[in-house]
This record gives C-alpha cells, sequence and structure tokens, in this order.
C-alpha cells in the first residue's frame, strides 16, 4: 500500500482525536484527493468520515471564505453565507434545468 511520508498518527480534524494512519482517511478540502501532486492531506478518523456529506461541494471552499469563515463573527457568516446560497439559487433558475 502507497503511502506518503512517515506519519503513523494522524490528528482527525473534525474531533481532535490522534489516529494510527490506517484508521484514518484522507480529506482534501478541495475535494479532489485523486489529484495528489504537491498537496499535504488532512485527516479524519473513520467515525467522522462517515458522518461527513460526500454529495459534490464544488465551489463551497470558494463560498466559505467568501462569506468570510472563520474570520467574522457567526452571525455576520451566516448571514453572509445565507445570502450568497440565495443569490446562487436565484441565478441557477433563472438559467433554468441543465441537460
Amino acid at each position: 500500500m502507497w503511502q506518503r511520508g512517515d506519519r503513523t498518527e494522524v490528528t482527525c480534524i473534525a474531533c481532535g482525536e490522534t489516529v494510527p494512519r490506517s484508521k484514518a482517511r484522507e480529506y482534501d478540502k478541495h475535494g479532489d484527493r485523486w489529484d495528489r501532486e504537491d498537496k499535504e492531506f488532512e485527516h479524519l478518523c473513520k467515525p467522522c468520515y462517515r458522518m461527513l456529506c460526500h454529495q459534490p461541494r464544488k465551489g463551497l471552499e470558494t463560498l466559505l471564505a467568501e462569506a468570510g469563515a472563520g474570520d467574522v463573527p457567526q452571525s455576520e457568516f451566516l448571514r453572509r453565507f445565507s445570502e450568497a446560497v440565495d443569490a446562487e439559487a436565484d441565478s441557477e433558475n433563472e438559467r433554468g434545468p441543465q441537460q
């Protein structure tokens, strides 16, 4: 089995638990874990990984950053995020169904 580096234990980014690498799953915040060139992966323990939503998330990281995730108070972030999601939904409705 191919392994990157010599790390035998990793820390889960969701719960903070340190687990053996064999008991964890790689997490790529850009959603493309198959493109491995020049990447440093974060990890999730298997229980946290199972709770993850595995739906496509194209553009989510950009949306979170633009809404100020981690940089503004939670209420401000939620307002910005909600407005951005609503604007995207309105834009998709105007374009009509994708074929």
